[in-house]
């Protein structure tokens, strides 16, 4: 058997060559994302895996099946990236990665902690020498009431982490799940925006998801970012923390240091409307990092 494996960072090189070695496999490794220009690497291997960069086109799945790739595996979580209708009807075996909650529902209650005591005021406020408290004054989480929307694994282990707070936790999700209503209560979509002083986003990407939300660990695409910058801009968010970004593809785990900000057209679209959102004092951005541990990486070669 062969796997070409796309878009490898060096942290996920040794564990794809020890997994392959031990299971008799001959990998072709390479950093570049598959799209028409790279999808030759694939010629002779029974599958393909990828992250998220990857370009999941139906020419580049015509392309696959005719030099006989069978299986497209994503070794990130999820299907929403994999155009997966056109793909299973060209007969493609797809699958996807899985890695414990524990390292994306710990970031979520650093986040959350971030955001309540206002640590990015805090520490720019810092490095600018400027000891004061003013716009500092932060809550207690225990004092709180966070809505969690989505009660899957990730979901579920948050609620767990959030108890040990003393926090009032309500929680929202299509499937109830009876394990969560020991420890925490289910209420409509509607009262979880009302009565929630932090929301944390914990759902799938599905067409019945998107939305404003306030912390978002989960996927870009569940919220509609022309909404969220009118909600910065009118001060309806106290704040904003974002893992995930919508239309972070060619932005995210790159470095951008030499770009230049002109406007808000053409491809640059997305990439420019992300640096109006971190202009504010009230966001929190990171790059798409809460998954990002030592375990996870070893769990995700190993699965997708």
């Amino acid at each position: 058997m062969k796997i070409t494996a796309y878009e490898v960072r060096p942290d996920e090189r040794n564990t794809l060559e020890r997994l392959c070695t031990e299971k008799g496999i001959e990998l072709v490794m390479t950093a570049a994302n598959l799209d028409m220009t790279t999808v030759e690497l694939a010629e002779g291997a029974d599958g393909v895996t990828t992250l998220g960069q990857s370009t999941f086109s139906n020419e580049v799945y015509d392309k696959l099946k005719e030099m006989g790739v069978k299986v497209v595996a994503a070794r990130c979580v999820g299907y929403d990236r994999m155009n997966r209708e056109y793909a299973e009807a060209q007969g493609f075996k797809l699958c996807h990665g899985s890695y414990g909650p524990n390292g994306v529902a710990e970031f979520t209650i650093m986040t959350i902690l971030m955001a309540i005591r206002k640590m990015k005021r805090a520490m720019a406020n810092t490095d600018d020498k400027d000891f004061t408290l003013k716009g500092k004054q932060g809550r207690q989480l225990g004092s709180l009431t966070v809505g969690v929307y989505g009660t899957g694994r990730i979901g579920y282990h948050v609620i767990k982490l959030l108890k040990g707070f003393g926090c009032k936790i309500i929680c929202n999700d299509v499937y109830e799940n009876p394990v969560v209503k020991e420890i925490a209560e289910y209420v409509p979509f509607d009262t979880l925006l009302a009565e929630s002083d932090v929301i944390t986003l914990h759902a799938p990407l599905l067409p019945s998801t998107e939305g404003v939300i306030i912390v978002n660990n989960a996927r870009g695409g569940l919220m509609n970012i022309d909404d969220v910058i009118e909600a910065l801009e009118n001060e309806k968010f106290g704040v904003l923390a974002m893992d995930a970004y919508p239309g972070e593809e060619g932005i995210i785990h790159m470095t951008h240091d030499e770009d230049i900000v002109t406007n808000f057209a053409g491809e640059k679209k997305s990439w420019l409307k992300l640096q109006y959102v971190r202009s504010f004092v009230n966001v929190i951005h990171t790059p798409h990092m809460a998954f990002f541990t030592r375990e996870a990486a070893e769990e995700m070669c190993a699965a997708g």
